[in-house]
């Protein structure tokens, strides 16, 4: 079983890589230009992101998500997956 997703975690895991306030990660909110993120900033964040929801983030992919909505929708589709993976091979 895998844990359920919660906006909040995700705000306060890309607050403390960015060093902004978790309000300020919203959805709607492009990374570089709404929250100041730089490439290295984002790559240290996708970083994190990876470690914490264990999911891959495949170049093409980072290459398409930029805003905080895009990493969002990625996370909802793809939480899980590993642990989906696992239970096919078991079965």
């Amino acid at each position: 079983m895998t844990d359920a997703l919660d906006f909040r975690e995700l705000q306060t895991l890309a607050a403390e890589v960015l060093g902004i306030d978790p309000e300020r990660v919203q959805l709607p909110l492009s990374f570089a230009r709404d929250l100041a993120a730089d490439s290295l900033d984002i790559v240290e964040l996708m970083m994190a992101v990876e470690d914490r929801y264990q999911v891959a983030l495949p170049e093409d992919e980072l290459q398409r998500m930029t805003s905080v909505g895009d990493l969002w929708d990625y996370l909802l589709a793809h939480h899980g997956d590993r642990a989906a993976g696992q239970d096919a091979a078991t079965a």
